[in-house]
C-alpha cells in the first residue's frame, strides 16, 4: 500500500512537472519570450544576462550606466529590468566592441544617453562588418545605418579614461588587439569588478575577428596586460558570456588554453598542413569548448600571421 501511495505521488508530481513546462512554452508560432535575468555584483553594480552578452549596470548618484546593450530587440526589456532596479534614468551606454550582441541593443535607449567606446570601435560600429565567423552574407545588417546613426559612440578613447569619481567611479582600458582591435574593459574601481567582455567570453575558443582588427597571434599578450592589472586591482571578472564573473585564476588559465591554441595551429603550418585540416582535427582540451566556424577561422587568422 505504501508503494502504491508513493507512486501515485510521484505520478502526480511528474504530471504537475509537466504542467508546468507545458504552461512555460509559448504557443505555436509565436517568439520565446525575452526574459533579462539579474545578478547583484555590488551594491549598485548588477549584470543583466540574456539576449546576447553580459550587460553590467552600475546605478549612480545622477543616473545608470550601462556597459553593453545585447542583441537586436533587447533595449526595451533591458530598461524594463533596470527599471525593477531603480527609477534612475539610463545616462550612459559604454560599448566594448562593435559586434552587434553588445551593441544593437543601442537604438532602443533615449537620444539623450551618452554613448561611449574607444576610437576603433567606435569606427567598427559605423561599418558593422560581420565578424570573421560569421557566415557569408552579401548584405549584412547595419542597425545603426538602418536607425539614422542613432547609438552610434560619440565620446571615444584612446588607452584609458576615466569616467565619474568616488563610488561612482568606471575606468576604461584599453590593453590591446584580441578580439578586435577595440576592446574596451571596464572597470569599477570601488567594487574591484573589471568587466572585460568577449576577450574573455567564458571557457570557449574566443572569436578572433579579423574583419574588424582582431589578432590571433597577439591575443595572448593582451590578455596578459589585462591580468597584469586585474591581479592588483580586480576580484572578479565580469565575462562577455555564460558565467557571470570569473577570477583572475581562470583567466591565467585561459590565456594558456589561447597560447595553446596558436601553438597548435603555427605546428600546423609548419608541418605543411592546410587551415582546413586544422580545422577538422583540432579539438579543444578537457574543460572548453569551441565551436567549428570559430576554429576555422581563426585557424586562418594566425596561418595569415605566421610568417
Amino acid at each position: 500500500m505504501k508503494r502504491l501511495i508513493v507512486l501515485g505521488v510521484l505520478l502526480a508530481a511528474g504530471g504537475l512537472s509537466l504542467t508546468v513546462a507545458a504552461f512555460q512554452q509559448p504557443p505555436a508560432g509565436q517568439p520565446a519570450p525575452m526574459v533579462v535575468e539579474v545578478d547583484k555584483l555590488k551594491d549598485n553594480l548588477y549584470v543583466l544576462k540574456g539576449g546576447g552578452g553580459n550587460s553590467s549596470v552600475l546605478i549612480t548618484a545622477n543616473g545608470v550606466v550601462v556597459v553593453d546593450t545585447k542583441n537586436p530587440g533587447w533595449g526595451q526589456p533591458m530598461l524594463d529590468k533596470i527599471r525593477t532596479l531603480t527609477d534612475k534614468p539610463v545616462t550612459m551606454i559604454i560599448n566594448t566592441h562593435t559586434h552587434g550582441d553588445h551593441v544593437s541593443g543601442n537604438v532602443e535607449f533615449s537620444e539623450n544617453v551618452e554613448v561611449v567606446a574607444h576610437e576603433n570601435t567606435a569606427a567598427n560600429m559605423k561599418a558593422m562588418r560581420p565578424n570573421s565567423s560569421a557566415a557569408p552574407n552579401p548584405n549584412p545588417p547595419n542597425i545603426f545605418r538602418d536607425h539614422n546613426g542613432k547609438g552610434l559612440a560619440k565620446r571615444t578613447f584612446k588607452d584609458r579614461m576615466t569616467i565619474g569619481r568616488g563610488a561612482d567611479q568606471i575606468d576604461l582600458h584599453y590593453f590591446g588587439r584580441s578580439h578586435t582591435n577595440g576592446d574596451a574593459m571596464a572597470f569599477f574601481p570601488a567594487h574591484r569588478v573589471l568587466h572585460i567582455a568577449d576577450v574573455f567570453p567564458g571557457r570557449e575558443l574566443p572569436i578572433m575577428d579579423s574583419n574588424n582588427g582582431g589578432t590571433g597571434v597577439g591575443y595572448a599578450d593582451t590578455l596578459e596586460k589585462a591580468l597584469s592589472f586585474a591581479g592588483k586591482n580586480a576580484d572578479a571578472l565580469v565575462n562577455g558570456h555564460f558565467n557571470t564573473t570569473s577570477t583572475n585564476a581562470d583567466l591565467k588559465d585561459y590565456i594558456q588554453f589561447i597560447r595553446g591554441f596558436v601553438s597548435d595551429v603555427q605546428a600546423a603550418k609548419k608541418a605543411g598542413k592546410t587551415v582546413d585540416e586544422v580545422a577538422n582535427s583540432w579539438k579543444p582540451p578537457a574543460g572548453y569548448t569551441a565551436q567549428p566556424a570559430r576554429v576555422r577561422s581563426n585557424a586562418q587568422l594566425v596561418f595569415d600571421e605566421t610568417r
